[in-house]
């Protein structure tokens, strides 16, 4: 039988931890609502700025622009990736951190193992949102952008607008020929799906993944067969188009990602304080068996002590 002090100062400690998680899954809880609110706000432009593009894409094929090309390489050549993987800032998110750094190096694997064998090389450089998997994958020996940082806690589009700045300008001048965004799209309160989305050159593959399943092809208010005009021309309209689809496609990935992350750690908080409220039933009824096993052996001891007194 535990020590009575013991239990008793291990009943204390399970309750102050109790106390903690509990405080911290009310602040997740708020935060969750104010990311949620955040991603009700921002799908509306999201999708439209998707569907757009799906639109654009599926009716026009005079378009001649350097984020619609995918690049060709042969054997002995080199493909340059950069992948911009959005991660938390803080701890206590259950496995989501993790996660993040886990599909990260899997997509590595396989572009490095899939241009392997083709006698391609890849070069790729990596651009983290929020420090955690950021400093996890520094640590791994991966070749991640020391000077790129960006918060992922309550995005802004302004946030989005500067990486989306960023990514062109690299795109444009060769540094990279293919761009990922590699984030966590939140379906449901327990159900959170790894997304690997080719940013650019654009893919309208990509768009009909991050697209809701009851939207099949964009363009539904257009009666079928119909043709489209674009003015001046579709080369114009698409320099237009392409600045606000990079911008927006960031900016959801940002917004779902802040949205999965709270959602994974108002789960973890939720379970260590069941946890903790489980291990407190059970020490206290260690406590109570023990307090009682003190009162027996008392009992037992005045017994004893009364019975040698009447024999004396």
């Amino acid at each position: 039988m535990d020590n009575l002090n013991d239990i008793k100062k291990r009943i204390k400690s399970v309750n102050d931890i109790s106390q903690m998680t509990n405080a911290m899954q009310l602040v997740s809880s708020a935060k969750m609502r104010r990311s949620t609110a955040l991603h009700d706000a921002m799908y509306p432009f999201f999708r439209l700025c998707a569907e757009s593009m799906q639109e654009m894409m599926n009716n026009t094929e005079s378009v001649d622009n350097p984020f619609l090309t995918l690049k060709q390489k042969d054997e002995g050549g080199e493909w340059k990736i950069g992948c911009f993987v959005l991660s938390g800032d803080q701890g206590l998110a259950g496995a989501y951190n993790n996660n993040m750094v886990k599909i990260a190096e899997e997509h590595l694997r396989t572009k490095v193992l899939e241009n392997t064998r083709k006698g391609i090389s890849t070069n790729y450089e990596l651009y983290v949102f929020g420090k955690l998997a950021r400093d996890k994958l520094i640590r791994a020996g991966y070749n991640v952008n020391r000077d790129f940082s960006f918060p992922i806690t309550e995005p802004t589009f302004y946030q989005a607008k500067n990486v989306g700045t960023i990514i062109r300008t690299k795109f444009l001048n060769n540094e990279f020929d293919l761009v990922y965004l590699i984030y966590t799209r939140m379906e449901s309160s327990i159900n959170m799906v790894p997304m690997v989305m080719r940013l650019l050159p654009v893919d309208v593959k990509a768009i009909s993944k991050i697209l809701p399943s009851d939207v099949k092809d964009a363009g539904l208010a257009i009666p079928p067969g119909a043709g489209i005009d674009y003015y001046p021309n579709a080369n114009a309209v698409f320099d237009f188009l392409i600045d606000s689809y990079t911008n927006a496609m960031i900016y959801g990935a940002m917004v779902q990602a802040y949205e999965s992350e709270q959602s994974a750690r108002l789960t973890a908080m939720q379970n260590a304080t069941d946890n903790a409220e489980e291990m407190m039933k059970k020490l206290q009824l260690l406590s109570n068996r023990a307090r009682q096993a003190r009162i027996t052996t008392e009992l037992t001891e005045i017994v004893n002590g009364a019975a040698q007194a009447d024999n004396i």
